[in-house]
């Protein structure tokens, strides 16, 4: 059996973070009284990101599945077991509802990119740290090639070879009922080395979201996108929090689309009453969520809608700044977890969480504009879709 070193001072939590991104998870650790030990991100301009706003280590090429056969704890100046915690959410398409939709469907864990999974296993078993923190979409637990038991049945493994336990704990959570103003549905795994129950943070916000306009009615005006695509031109004629089905038999504009027959973010707009909806980290022109001013959101704003503070910049053009974005694990859901997981860990509360406050109401309502003349010519009854599948979402979606 392994003799673990003694828990490090309750003021200096070590992290070591994997699939970094544009650093969202790390700045919530960090606000929860974690020090980041090195990150590993395989994106050149993800990691340009992190290295423009912290002087965290990058730790080799960024590949995890290359590091899985190299990384030690030595390298980061830490012992066997001496690490508090290792977090990262691996790359979610294996496993996410467009790979469902797919032409070969969801491979899962079948999936030749899944093997960051297993080298992400590989790391928990040479460094064995004290708790695990994942992040990832519904498919990751649940539905074809899901990895939830592979992960604890390798977890066990790990556990049996050398004499710990790695209790494993999940939930599916909504980003919107911690406070982020968005959305945002996610798996948390939580394994605990030295086994035990995990507290999971209160949804305090379950019942009062932050709204967009909470997070965006003072965002600067800057690198404010042009709409760009066939379609965008009707996002006008179409009122806040709808989409393209306000252009259908069901909605209560001119009948333009089949109902059912888009997917259900085709122009698709913000409310501002209501949280955002999931950010995209790879919107087609078409798609939302756009601004309830008829626009493509501006990286501010979609940082914003995730939580991060406005001193945090990214690197790259428009297209890798909305990547970054979109994938990115909200700082505050971050927080909440990784204040949840350091009273696990010392037995002391964590200090508290920073709030998103509560904007004046807006005091105009906004107009709905008349189908531009270009798309009068296709106004007239349209067949619906066929099938009620999964197919493209419906009005009810867009109110819960």
């Amino acid at each position: 059996m392994l003799q673990l070193p003694a828990p490090r001072a309750k003021s200096d939590l070590r992290v070591l973070s994997l699939f970094s991104g544009a650093g969202g998870m790390d700045l919530g650790l960090e606000a929860a009284g974690f020090h980041c030990s090195g990150f590993v991100e395989i994106d050149e301009t993800a990691r340009r990101t992190i290295q423009m706003n912290r002087d965290w280590a990058p730790i080799g090429s960024g590949d995890v599945i290359e590091l899985a056969d190299t990384l030690t704890p030595a390298a980061v100046g830490l012992a066997t077991g001496e690490l508090d915690l290792m977090a990262g959410g691996p790359p979610c398409q294996p496993f996410s509802a467009a790979a469902q939709w797919a032409a070969s469907g969801r491979a899962g864990m079948l999936d030749p990119r899944a093997a960051t999974v297993t080298s992400t296993l590989a790391l928990i078993e040479r460094f064995l740290p004290r708790a695990v923190l994942m992040e990832n979409v519904l498919g990751f637990v649940e539905g074809k090639g899901a990895a939830l038991s592979y992960l604890q049945d390798e977890l066990s493994s790990i556990a049996r070879r050398h004499g710990v336990k790695y209790d494993l704990h999940w939930r599916l959570v909504n980003a919107a009922d911690y406070g982020v103003p968005q959305n945002r549905r996610r798996v948390i795994i939580v394994a605990l080395r030295d086994g035990g129950d995990f507290s999971w943070p209160e949804a305090t916000f379950k019942d009062s979201p932050r709204t967009s306009w909470d997070a965006l009615h003072d965002a600067p005006r800057e690198d404010v996108p042009v709409s760009q695509g066939k379609w965008t031109p009707l996002l006008a004629s179409i009122p806040e929090g709808h989409n393209y089905q306000w252009l259908t038999s069901r909605g209560g504009g001119p009948e333009l689309f089949g109902y059912r027959t888009k997917y259900w973010n085709f122009l698709l707009k913000l409310s501002r009453s209501l949280p955002s909806w999931t950010l995209a980290a790879s919107p087609g022109p078409s798609t939302g969520p756009f601004h309830w001013e008829n626009r493509p959101l501006s990286s501010r704003e979609q940082l914003r809608l995730q939580s991060f503070d406005d001193s945090w910049k990214l690197a790259g053009d428009y297209r890798a700044r909305t990547k970054q974005a979109g994938n990115a694990t909200p700082p505050l859901l971050a927080q909440v977890m990784g204040q949840a997981i350091r009273e696990t860990l010392t037995g002391c509360a964590a200090p508290g969480t920073p709030r998103l406050l509560r904007a004046a109401p807006p005091r105009h309502a906004l107009p709905v504009m008349p189908l531009p003349p270009e798309f009068l010519n296709g106004v007239g009854p349209k067949s619906a879709h066929a099938g009620h599948g999964r197919g493209p979402g419906s009005l009810t979606r867009l109110t819960t």
